[in-house]
């Protein structure tokens, strides 16, 4: 089985993981949330949630996948990621603020930057304000501590700003 990569920030990275987790399950062949986007530090420390929230590293909150390209496309990942946050609002989720809760689409070839921005078309419509979600070559990624993993299954009455629209 060949797995594809895919990497979403969407705000806070605990309510991304539960919510594409709950939506795709056993699709998802894996999933981890972690730092992407960012600056790599000059003493070659990867970045830590503390350093991410201080707003220095430019690195974004993500939810990082790897799928079954036959069990669920591409597209249907872009579009749920869409459905689970407020797409229209720059570098804020709810009361998250912040570049790292930024809404962006790291993308792992140039056809599924392609299959986002048609994505991102398609459904403008379903918002009253213009997208802000910005698309960028996915980099290094950096798997957050782990006590972020699955965060909110381990802590069920945890923060979480992300619901469902449409």
């Amino acid at each position: 089985m060949i797995l594809s990569k895919a990497a979403f920030g969407a705000g806070c990275f605990w309510g991304t993981e539960k919510f594409f987790r709950r939506q795709f399950g056993a699709a998802l062949k894996t999933t981890s949330v972690g730092y992407m986007g960012g600056n790599e530090s000059s003493d070659g420390t990867p970045p830590s949630y503390a350093r991410v929230c201080s707003g220095r590293t430019g690195h974004a909150e993500v939810l990082f996948m790897e799928y079954d390209p036959n069990e669920v496309k591409y597209e249907d990942l872009v579009r749920f990621f869409y459905r689970m946050h407020d797409p229209t609002t720059l570098n804020r989720q709810g009361n998250d603020k912040g570049t790292q809760y930024r809404s962006v689409i790291f993308y792992f070839t140039p056809e599924q930057k392609q299959l986002a921005e048609q994505v991102t078309q398609q459904v403008q419509s379903q918002f009253k304000s213009p997208i802000v979600t910005s698309f960028e070559p996915a980099g290094t990624y950096f798997k957050a501590e782990d006590d972020h993993q699955l965060y909110l299954d381990k802590n069920p009455n945890g923060y979480c700003n992300h619901r469902l629209r449409w």
